[in-house]
């Protein structure tokens, strides 16, 4: 019964060897567009509302700051689509800090957008729901938290069923929010045509007064804070260079292609919203999104006005839903990324029979409840929080860019850098207003946030390189081996005791368990059997080819092992198999063996730290004893070899 409600939630698993499953898998740019763009999208929502707010009684400069929006969105896009070029594999902010600034910068800046993914998720969901209770009873905003955890579950049980499902699902969502703002906007400009000309004019008149009012500086500090508190509408314009393992080759055509459809789209929508709040008034009414004020205006009067308020605002939340989408996407890639490269714990890498990966959506959908909990849900808290990480991962990522430009002076380089000198100052701007006027107001949490997450990166790649340290002693086995002269070649002995021995890769660990197998039980094995699962995870699941590399390498290090057996006078073959799951994988692998072999006990090593800990058992796999308890119920005999790691002290606990 368990079986089956996991296949009716998440689906039947999928098979990472199929040929074709590549393909199957990536998204075309249109469903790129919904799946990564609906996060700058969405923005729409709520950035315009927070930067006309902020315009306080100088509401003429929504002209300006709309001109000023739409040209930072086609800096930015046009900025990232840089980056796609030159990192055609993806990894977006981290990836680009890390190979043109270093590994502190790429940490700072992985670890900042892992916190603006989970705030993303937070974000999205929760306006989500603030958009659909702006038409409901007041008595019912009660159950607005409710109503966004259970969003959220829907989110992760959608995401667990696979990228590319989540989409397809969602798609319906986000093309009628997009046919229903882009009559809505162009009706709202357009009904007021014969208004536009008195309007600029005004707009005009009106800066002038305020000028004189208040003067230039001042003038100009309101708008710069309108614009900087409104950076959420920038949100999001950084998610394809982030995901683009999961596009369709070739990737670099179609995510610039994708940048294209969400810079077009956000610049025409957020821009649109904020004239047309200028246009109709547009003023804060309590529990109603600015938005949804402008709609009822709009469609007030129409033969089927209700209807469309009701279908726009209902398309809203649910697109701001699907903006989550993005955080579940690129989230579990970054900590893929860092993971790779030991900065998050391994497990991240590992892909679920869904072929997704699993540990990080998780991950993702538990620290944004966790957010959830702390703000009460609140879209005003969530976007001082957001805000702030957002724009350092920016500006890392421009001043990466700039660095790079000016160190490569390639044909046409100074046009590019330009490109990134823009998008660098425009996002330090943001980045540095923000953190100073949200200081106070919550901004502070996520920058002690980020700081915890990027403290915890370096105490666990530190763990990993004293691991590794520890072990090296193991290594020197293989230039210290002792091998007989002129040994005949060995024959196989089926009837007698067989050996077999689970290893990954050949190194001192593998080595040693050998060793330690003829020093506990010395004469008593005849023959070996080395057995390896190749791992299929997200650095290895990138193309047909990157599956081929991997099962050759798995088999030419199990040659070595029997080579190995061989030299000290033993029969020896090998068996090798790939999964995304080890453990799974080894026991079906094994359960093969045990058929023809009759007299065999397995083994298999494992590390076994002197203090063990949650953070030891967290940070290593617990492949061997999952795999030993397996097999014992299985009737197989199984045993684990130890080898014994002692840390220093700091990193026992």
């Amino acid at each position: 019964m368990v079986e089956r409600l996991k296949e009716l939630l998440f689906g039947k698993p999928k098979d990472p060897l199929d040929p074709g499953i590549f393909h199957r898998l990536s998204l075309i740019a249109l469903f790129a567009w919904i799946g990564l763009g609906a996060d700058g999208l969405s923005s729409s929502c709520y950035g315009p509302e927070e930067a006309f707010l902020a315009l306080g009684h100088y509401k003429h400069l929504a002209i300006f700051l709309a001109i000023a929006v739409a040209a930072t969105v086609f800096i930015l896009s046009a900025s990232y689509s840089q980056i796609i070029e030159l990192f055609p594999s993806g990894g977006g902010g981290y990836v680009v800090a890390t190979k043109l600034l270093g590994s502190t910068p790429g940490v700072v800046s992985g670890s900042a957008l892992l916190v603006d993914y989970v705030l993303t998720v937070a974000m999205s969901t929760a306006a989500s729901v603030d958009a659909i209770f702006s038409f409901l009873p007041p008595e019912f905003s009660a159950f607005k938290l409710t109503a966004t955890i259970l969003g959220l579950a829907l989110l992760i049980v959608l995401n667990l069923r696979g990228i590319k499902e989540s989409v397809l699902v969602l798609t319906p969502i986000f093309a009628v929010f997009v046919l229903a703002h882009s009559v809505l906007i162009l009706y709202g400009i357009f009904s007021h045509g014969s208004n536009l000309q008195p309007l600029i004019i005004d707009t005009i008149r009106e800066t002038r007064s305020g000028l004189s009012e208040v003067g230039l500086m001042a003038m100009l500090f309101i708008f710069m804070r309108a614009f900087a508190l409104g950076g959420g509408t920038f949100t999001g314009i950084e998610a394809v260079s982030n995901g683009l393992q999961v596009l369709r080759e070739p990737r670099v055509v179609t995510g610039k292609k994708t940048m294209f459809y969400m810079a077009l789209s956000l610049a025409f929508t957020a821009g649109g919203i904020l004239i047309n709040y200028l246009l109709n008034g547009v003023s804060h009414v309590p529990g109603q999104t600015l938005n949804a004020t402008l709609v009822h205006r709009l469609t007030d009067g129409w033969p089927f006005g209700n209807l469309f308020f009701l279908v726009t605002l209902v398309s809203e939340g649910a697109l701001l839903l699907v903006a989550a989408q993005t955080g579940f996407i690129d989230g579990p890639r970054v900590m893929s990324n860092m993971a790779i490269d030991n900065w998050f714990p391994r497990r991240f890498k590992n892909l679920s029979d869904r072929l997704v990966i699993k540990d990080g959506i998780l991950v993702m959908g538990l620290a944004s409840l966790a957010v959830l909990l702390y703000s009460g849900g609140s879209v005003k808290i969530l976007v001082v929080l957001y805000a702030i990480n957002v724009f350092l991962t920016f500006s890392l990522s421009q001043f990466a860019m700039v660095h790079h430009w000016l160190k490569d002076r390639q044909p046409g380089w100074w046009k590019k850098l330009m490109v990134n000198v823009l998008g660098l100052v425009l996002t330090l701007t943001i980045l540095l207003m923000t953190s100073i006027i949200k200081f106070k107001e919550g901004g502070w949490v996520t920058l002690v946030v980020t700081g915890s997450l990027v403290i915890f990166c370096f105490w666990v790649r530190r763990h990993y390189r004293l691991t590794t340290k520890a072990l090296r002693h193991l290594d020197e086995i293989l230039s210290e081996l002792p091998f007989a002269e002129n040994l005949a070649q060995p024959k196989k002995q089926p009837n007698q005791p067989t050996a077999i021995l689970m290893v990954n890769g050949y190194n001192g660990m593998g080595v040693h368990s050998y060793l330690a197998i003829h020093r506990t039980f010395p004469g008593h094995f005849k023959n070996f059997v080395f057995a390896s699962v190749g791992v299929i995870d997200s650095d290895r699941f990138k193309g047909i080819a990157e599956i081929d590399n991997l099962k050759l390498s798995v088999e030419v290090d199990l040659k070595k092992y029997v080579e190995l057996a061989g030299r000290t006078g033993f029969y020896a073959e090998y068996r090798m198999g790939l999964d995304t799951d080890v453990t799974e994988g080894l026991e079906t692998l094994c359960q093969q063996i045990a058929k023809e072999w009759s007299r065999k006990v397995f083994f298999m090593g494992q590390l076994v730290f002197e203090r063990e800990s949650m953070w030891t058992r967290v940070l290593h796999n617990q492949t061997s004893y999952v795999l030993q308890r397996n097999l014992l119920f299985s009737g197989l005999e199984a045993v684990i070899l130890p080898i014994r790691v002692r840390l220093p002290e700091s990193l026992r606990a």
